[in-house]
């Protein structure tokens, strides 16, 4: 299992012209995912991405995670 990781401030996903999903400020995760991957290594994954600090603190650094920020997360598996 892979994962893309991508601070944004918004992202959506469009199937045949229409919205299916969309995001304000949070993560955008491309996930590519195998037979060989267990769940075990999904939820090892996800874990880690909810606690990725990757947004700016108040100074500057970054040292806040997603859910530090009360931040969304948009998964798009099998890119």
């Amino acid at each position: 299992m892979i994962a893309l990781i991508q601070r944004v401030t918004e992202a959506s996903v469009v199937i045949e012209g229409s919205v299916f999903s969309s995001i304000n400020k949070g993560l955008l995760v491309l996930v590519g995912v195998e037979l060989s991957d267990s769940e075990s290594s999904a939820l090892q994954l996800s874990k880690k991405i909810l606690n990725l600090r990757v947004f700016d603190d108040d100074k500057g650094l970054m040292n806040l995670s997603v859910s530090d920020i009360g931040g969304e997360v948009l998964v798009v598996p099998n890119f």
